[in-house]
């Protein structure tokens, strides 16, 4: 995608910072790239382990930056306030051409037990984390979570009109999607690809969030030719 024809920059969930389209703006924790090893063992209730590391995997598209200021830095600030352990690093999980598929979070604790994973899969929802999100221990078991949704729009930086980017604003997509999502969901994150954009909705409902867009979608040049796809 010709940056050229369009704004240079996103603003990040909360922030004015501007990031030029990094793919890996760091956290200031460990990170880690990758796949992610997964288990199909399902943590009974009451079970009790006598772990210390376990891993909150996310199913959200997020960039490191964007996965540290929505999650990690609140956990942390939560965790420490009961004195029940801390975040100590992160990852991602890439597909073959760069996006981002999955995000977890690695978090050391004095103990686990149902109550604290129960403490923490509440607190990470309350933050909005989306369905198919999983607390895993280091011995594979794991433990679902996550309420919400997620939708991705990706728009087409190849196939439309010169006139179109050089007009249109990536922004004000971004924009406009804040103000008719609002009480509905928002936008978490975005990934720069080399054909496509992409903004990564989450809320309560996929329909929903995709019925407050459309008709703006529907007028906006910038999103003509733009796909939606369910990631959550």
């Amino acid at each position: 995608m010709d940056h050229s024809l369009r704004s240079p920059s996103f603003r990040t969930k909360g922030s004015i910072e501007q990031c030029n389209f990094a793919p890996h703006c760091g956290t200031g924790i460990q990170e880690r790239v990758g796949a992610l090893t997964m288990t199909n063992d399902i943590l009974e209730e009451e079970q009790i382990s006598s772990a210390k590391l376990i891993v909150a995997e996310l199913n959200a598209r997020l960039r490191p930056l964007d996965r540290g200021e929505i999650y990690e830095d609140p956990l942390e600030e939560f965790l420490a306030a009961r004195g029940i352990g801390g975040v100590t690093g992160g990852g991602t999980l890439q597909a073959a051409n760069g996006e981002v598929q999955r995000s977890d979070i690695d978090i050391n604790l004095p103990d686990v037990t149902e109550q604290i994973l129960g403490e923490i899969s509440r607190y990470l929802e309350s933050l909005g984390a989306p369905k198919g999100s999983f607390l895993i221990l280091d011995d594979g078991t794991k433990t679902p979570f996550g309420v919400n949704e997620g939708l991705a729009v990706y728009l087409n930086g190849t196939d439309l009109p010169a006139s179109v980017y050089e007009q249109s604003d990536v922004n004000v997509v971004w924009t406009e999607f804040e103000k008719l999502l609002a009480g509905h969901g928002g936008i978490q994150s975005y990934w720069e690809g080399p054909k496509e954009t992409a903004l990564y909705l989450y809320g309560p409902s996929y329909d929903t969030m995709v019925s407050r867009i459309r008709p703006f979608m529907d007028v906006y040049p910038l999103c003509q030719k733009a796909r939606l796809e369910k990631i959550a």
